[in-house]
């Protein structure tokens, strides 16, 4: 019975299968770094490592996932992308293996290498696969559901990997994320399909439960929500960026020049990034930082988790169901308003959060702080779709995951000696050097909220000009 509810919600079960598996490979990707957090004071211990030298860790498979997703991102426009997600996620199963068996620092930091590789397809691929699977007016609302997949895999990763770290070994919690991946690489490979480009293979919401079709129109037509409110202000498109040919086969630099000629891609990416700074330097030290800070035991910790990881999951999927429907009722900017209230209300939640000692006073503020950062990533990853021509999503996420996969993997490094440096020895055992660096932190995610700002002012433009370059390139 509620497999059938969850089913109808979703759109019925072609598109309930998109949403589940494509959420499943966001899940696992963050599900190691929740993992690798989890288990921090194993490792640290049965390693011998430091904070930073733990950082290092996270940072190192973001770092070689940033260079590997440039190709990752032209490959998704141009071969079948199922087909290399299933790939990918086969690689990636290994890699966790790999880290599982390593007897030293070195070779488990030597798989982290590999497994930043193995991962760099997610992020193109998947958003490709939204944007040619969801049509336009519908595109926020479910990227909110998949989009849930990075929060419950974070949250599993931090209960059930600490789980498993602290009653056997943090080897167990690497075997069961390779062992799940693997089994997550087959499903892909039996039950997802390649849709068609541009939009031709969207599938029909079909709350009655039969299976859905393919749309037969593009999906940047009259259904596209944002270009309707832009049409009805009268925008005009920006000429010179209206593309008149079929950019697949565009040179990697031509695309890149091209996609960062948008201005409102540019704000977006640098906004992207820094939320994911944070984010990446919180999961990685959120459990070392509670238990110390709070002086609460891991087990107790495990149970609070599912608390803030409910509260951030009802955020994104709120926050894309009413952005769409903001948009439909003609507020052109609601993809760019709403995550720049978000940005701004978690950094001013978190400081209060991170401060108080008292786990019950911190516990709601933390938690809200979660909800509201959440709030803005699926109308923030509908918003990049709604500028950027169709044949150029691969491309274009790959750009953007440069810098986010850069960016959280300078995070966990950074946060890491941060705290080493302002908490000294005692700090270690206190949690004051990574409450510090925690509040430092918050400055950039705060300085989000006027990125965002500035973004409204060339997002209507942006939207017209993907719509006019999307309509001449079919024709």
């Amino acid at each position: 019975m509620l497999a059938r509810a969850t089913v109808r919600l979703l759109g019925g079960p072609g598109r309930a299968r998109v949403v589940l598996l494509l959420g499943g490979a966001l899940a696992l990707n963050s599900a190691d770094t929740g993992t690798l957090g989890a288990a921090a004071n194993q490792l640290e211990a049965d390693l011998g490592i430091s904070h930073a030298q733990l950082g290092l860790l996270a940072s190192a498979s973001s770092g070689v996932g940033a260079i590997a997703s440039v190709p990752m991102g032209v490959l998704a426009d141009r071969t079948n992308r199922v087909r290399l997600l299933v790939i990918t996620t086969a690689l990636w199963a290994a890699a966790m293996a790999l880290g599982g068996l390593a007897p030293s620092y070195e070779l488990l930091l030597l798989s982290r290498l590999l497994l930043g590789a193995a991962l760099a397809a997610a992020g193109p691929v998947v958003v490709s696969l939204i944007g040619d699977f969801i049509p336009p007016a519908e595109r926020a609302g479910v990227l909110g559901w998949i989009l849930t997949g990075e929060l419950i895999g974070a949250g599993a990763g931090l209960v059930v990997g600490g789980e498993i770290a602290a009653a056997y070994s943090w080897r167990y919690a690497f075997f069961l994320l390779a062992a799940a991946s693997a089994g997550l690489s087959v499903t892909l490979w039996r039950l997802l399909p390649e849709p068609a480009r541009s939009g031709a293979g969207q599938l029909r919401a079909d709350r009655g439960g039969s299976e859905p079709g393919p749309r037969r129109d593009s999906g940047r037509q009259a259904t596209d929500r944002a270009q309707a409110a832009v049409a009805a202000r009268g925008v005009t498109p920006a000429s010179d960026r209206v593309l008149t040919g079929d950019p697949t086969g565009w040179t990697l630099a031509h695309a890149a020049a091209y996609l960062l000629s948008i201005p409102t891609n540019r704000l977006l990416i640098v906004a992207s990034a820094m939320g994911y700074f944070f984010f990446a330097g919180m999961r990685t030290f959120i459990v070392v930082f509670a238990v110390r800070h709070f002086g609460i035991s891991e087990m107790a910790l495990g149970a609070l988790v599912p608390i803030i990881g409910v509260v951030a999951v009802t955020g994104t999927v709120l926050a894309g169901r009413l952005t769409d429907r903001a948009l439909a009722r003609g507020h052109t900017s609601v993809r760019i308003l709403v995550p720049a209230a978000g940005f701004v209300a978690a950094a001013l939640l978190f400081v209060p959060g991170v401060w108080f000692t008292s786990v019950a006073v911190a516990l709601p503020l933390i938690a809200l702080g979660a909800g509201a950062l959440s709030v803005s990533n699926p109308p923030l990853d509908a918003a990049r779709l709604d500028i950027v021509p169709g044949r150029l999503w691969g491309r274009a996420e790959s750009l953007r995951t440069v810098l986010r996969l850069a960016a959280e993997a300078a995070a966990p490094a950074t946060f890491g000696w941060l705290a080493d440096q302002l908490g000294g020895e005692a700090g270690r055992s206190t949690g004051v050097g990574l409450r510090n660096a925690f509040l430092i932190m918050l400055i950039p995610l705060a300085a989000n909220g006027l990125i965002m700002i500035a973004a409204r002012r060339t997002y209507p433009v942006d939207v017209a000009t993907a719509a006019e370059s999307d309509r001449a390139s079919n024709e």
